[in-house]
């Protein structure tokens, strides 16, 4: 799948996170159409849960080093928390 860069995975995640762009940085494309589709289904009300969702995996992201980032969130399947 090739190297991701943690911290951009954890920008992406913390400030546009509602709209899933960091699961789709990160190759989760199912993930990241769900996250969509619920934050623009919804009107809003759901893009705040997603955004929550997105602030927590961030600080997850930016929080494990680099080899525990790809191992967990690259070569693994962890596309939720």
């Amino acid at each position: 799948m090739g190297q991701k860069d943690r911290v951009a995975a954890g920008l992406l995640a913390i400030f546009i996170g509602g709209l899933g762009i960091h699961k789709f940085y990160l190759g989760y494309n199912k993930e990241g159409i769900i996250t969509l589709v619920i934050s623009l289904a919804t009107c809003g009300i759901g893009a705040t849960v997603m955004s929550i969702i997105g602030l927590i995996e961030g600080i997850m992201y930016l929080t494990k080093t680099d080899d525990d980032f790809q191992y967990t969130y690259v070569e693994g399947y962890k596309p939720w928390f």
